[in-house]
């Protein structure tokens, strides 16, 4: 036995030590067991994980033991459990942001000017600008300092389904329900060329190439209720790649980090695509249903490329490739990508297709369709929206289910992260959007104020507003 090691004794005995091994999100030890006294808490395992990883800044880190937050000391959580203090106890340490996001309680602007339903809100990647897209056939951007319309653009002729920001911020394309989609240029409100034809039917999604493989950005991928995807290049305004494959609408699209391309179908299909010549990668099985919805464990840093909450800006094209590149790579760490499925099944699948074509985890527990998945911004968890009026958090690396949030009375139709990873959004059916706290797993902040059902909404990359649109029409802003 170890020297530091005392006789079998119960856990409230103050002297007994504590055998504990610090695990990684990814379940890989930290050096070797460590006997601790009882008196250690998450302010002393703090200092220890910053010292064993040699870490230069201090780090902020959660700790749990289970799926349970430790927020106690040692003896005391022992107490509680009444936990054997011969068996090691299994302590994952998880990294929390540096910087902390107040949640938003208040609309700060209800701004008119859409004649239809509100269907698409996005932030730009600086969290700067907004964009909109309604059944009113127009594409609006707003200015977020005097909060009121900046540019109606008009050319399609028909509901604007989906919006995207290039992650450069240079660039923003529509897609209608005609099936024409529309590249505009956010700082003057302008028609960049003729409408890119080629779809047959509607535009479900869109997604543009990372900044970290391509700066300026160049290239998207659209997906339609025909059945195909296409990859368009924004210089040429050409399609260069038509992937088909799937047999019914392809109802989400995913541009990933590695430069995979992967598509979620009404054939209960998820293809994987290389993007040179369109070569279809694998295609992976699992759900009885439409695949609904695809998100990426990488999503917010794709999302925002170079920019992050400090505000950095960029004066080349190269200099914002790399800083891509660095914050990519920092998110991801060794683990690969990781994406996950939501379906009409009521189930979702956790996938990580660069390593195998097997689901990682089947995720159940919804009673109604899965409508939307998000990864927080960290890659840490998992918040799954349905129609079953609830949302629903899992452990982002396992697929574990961690929390049920419920208070909803209709359709949940979005959701949304804080740039922190520690709140999560949400819009429903019912008219309101809420708050929750992932830490204490209850709701935070209830917003209610639009008039009718809130179909989109998106929290700001900066942390610092919240934009809500609707049936209502009007677009509604909130700050904290």
């Amino acid at each position: 036995m170890d020297s530091q090691a005392t006789p079998p004794a119960a856990a409230t005995d103050a002297n007994t030590s504590v055998m504990c091994q610090l695990v990684s999100p990814e379940g890989d030890p930290l050096g070797a067991a460590l006997y601790l006294p009882q008196n250690v808490g998450p302010p002393q395992l703090q200092e220890i994980v910053n010292h064993l990883l040699h870490n230069e800044d201090k780090v902020p880190y959660a700790f749990y033991i289970g799926d349970e937050e430790l927020a106690v000391q040692l003896g005391t959580y022992m107490q509680q459990k009444n936990a054997n203090v011969e068996v090691t106890l299994r302590i994952v340490y998880q990294p929390q942001a540096l910087f902390r996001i107040r949640p938003v309680n208040r609309c700060s602007a209800t701004i008119a000017g859409h004649q239809e339903a509100v269907l698409a809100v996005s932030f730009s990647p600086d969290g700067k600008c907004l964009a909109s897209g309604s059944g009113d056939t127009t594409v609006r951007f707003w200015d977020l300092d005097t909060q009121t319309p900046l540019f109606t653009c008009k050319g399609h002729k028909n509901w604007v389904l989906c919006i995207a920001w290039s992650p450069d911020g240079k660039h923003l394309v529509s897609g209608s329900k005609t099936g024409e989609l529309i590249l505009w240029e956010p700082k003057t409100g302008k028609q960049l060329g003729s409408p890119l034809m080629g779809h047959r039917k509607w535009i479900t999604a869109v997604s543009w190439e990372p900044a970290h493989l391509q700066a300026p950005c160049r290239r998207f991928v659209s997906a339609s209720k025909d059945g195909d995807a296409r990859i368009w290049d924004i210089t040429t305004r050409k399609c260069v790649i038509s992937l088909t494959g799937h047999t019914n609408s392809v109802t989400c699209v995913k541009w990933g980090g590695d430069g995979l391309i992967y598509t979620g179908s009404e054939d209960c299909l998820i293809k994987v695509w290389e993007t040179t010549q369109g070569k279809l990668v694998k295609t992976l099985q699992g759900h009885g249903h439409w695949v609904n919805s695809l998100a990426l464990s990488t999503e917010y840093v794709l999302r925002t490329g170079a920019y992050d909450h400090t505000g950095k800006t960029y004066s080349t094209a190269e200099e914002m490739k790399e800083a891509a590149l660095a914050r990519y790579k920092k998110m991801r760490g060794n683990a690969p990508e990781r994406l996950v499925s939501g379906s009409d099944d009521f189930t979702m699948f956790l996938w990580e297709p660069t390593i195998s074509k097997q689901p990682k985890a089947r995720m159940t527990g919804h009673q109604k369709l899965v409508n939307h998945v998000y990864f927080s911004p960290d890659g840490q968890w998992l918040a799954s929206a349905s129609f079953d009026k609830s949302v629903k958090l899992w452990n982002g690396i396992t697929g574990k289910f961690v929390a049920a949030f419920r208070g909803h009375v209709a359709d949940v139709y979005q959701i949304s992260w804080s740039a922190d990873s520690r709140l999560l959004l949400s819009g429903s059916k019912d008219s309101t959007l809420k708050v929750w706290d992932i830490r204490t797993h209850k709701l935070k902040q209830d917003l209610p104020g639009h008039a009718d059902e809130v179909y989109a909404v998106d929290w700001s990359p900066d942390g610092e507003k919240v934009a809500s649109g609707g049936k209502d029409r009007v677009l509604k802003l909130w700050m904290n």
